[in-house]
């Protein structure tokens, strides 16, 4: 899985990127068919926000998360984009036994 991070309108400290990184891997043991994810991370005012973009096969999921600490983003975003890939993998599967009933 090709990972890449973007931080706008503030420098991110390392120990961030490295929690941002390690926690958005964890999407593998949910569903091995991602092929890229985009992490970005933005400042506005007193909101920190935590935007992850996935694409597999095809598809492209989104999640966006604020609040006003960048890590409870980053776990939220990361939770909600979870339950998505169980979605996504559960109606993947529904259409694969559909086709083969068939």
């Amino acid at each position: 899985m090709r990972v890449a991070f973007t931080a706008r309108h503030y420098k991110p400290s390392k120990r961030l990127k490295e929690y941002a990184v390690d926690e958005i891997t964890k999407l593998e043991k949910v569903f091995d068919g991602i092929i890229s994810c985009d992490i970005v991370l933005d400042y506005q005012k007193e909101i920190q926000i935590a935007e992850i973009n996935v694409v597999v096969h095809g598809q492209k999921l989104t999640v966006i998360e604020k609040t006003e600490d960048i890590y409870k983003s980053i776990d939220l975003a990361v939770g909600k984009m979870e339950r998505q890939l169980i979605r996504y993998k559960e109606k993947k599967q529904q259409h694969a036994d559909k086709a083969l009933s068939n």
